[in-house]
């Protein structure tokens, strides 16, 4: 009985190493590239849910900061302040730098932060060239 399991096992080796070999070497790039980060379908919603109902006009954030985030080129106009948004920079995004509680006051204001998933969307967004798409 042992000599059955080893040659079963020397036959399963042998053909494994013999047929399969490429199937078993590593794979470059095995993972598929993401997706870009699009404005519209990722990060206008997070600003809609999370932002809008001060970051509009007539709202207390857009008031007190200029800022208005429904719209994209309300956004890349930036606020009282500055710019929001350094294309291809977001560590030097003031957008990045609020929602990831780097400032005196962190955003969104008063209430519990963004979900780190949605940061990290911004973040990318931001990285990769912060485009109206």
């Amino acid at each position: 009985m042992n000599k059955g399991n080893v040659t079963l096992a020397s036959v399963v080796a042998v053909g494994l190493s013999l047929s399969g070999s490429g199937a078993l070497t590593p794979v470059d790039r095995a993972c598929a590239a993401q997706a870009q980060v699009s404005y519209s379908q990722d990060i206008a919603p997070i600003f809609k849910g999370w932002c809008s109902s001060c970051h509009a006009p007539g709202g207390e954030g857009e008031k007190a900061s200029g800022l208005d985030l429904s719209t994209y080129d309300g956004l890349m106009k930036g606020a009282k302040y500055g710019p929001m948004v350094v294309p291809g920079k977001p560590d030097e995004s003031n957008l990045v730098v609020l929602v990831q509680g780097g400032a005196k006051v962190r955003m969104p204001f008063e209430h519990k932060p963004l979900p780190s998933c949605l940061r990290q969307n911004i973040w990318s967004w931001i990285f990769e060239g912060a485009k109206n798409n």
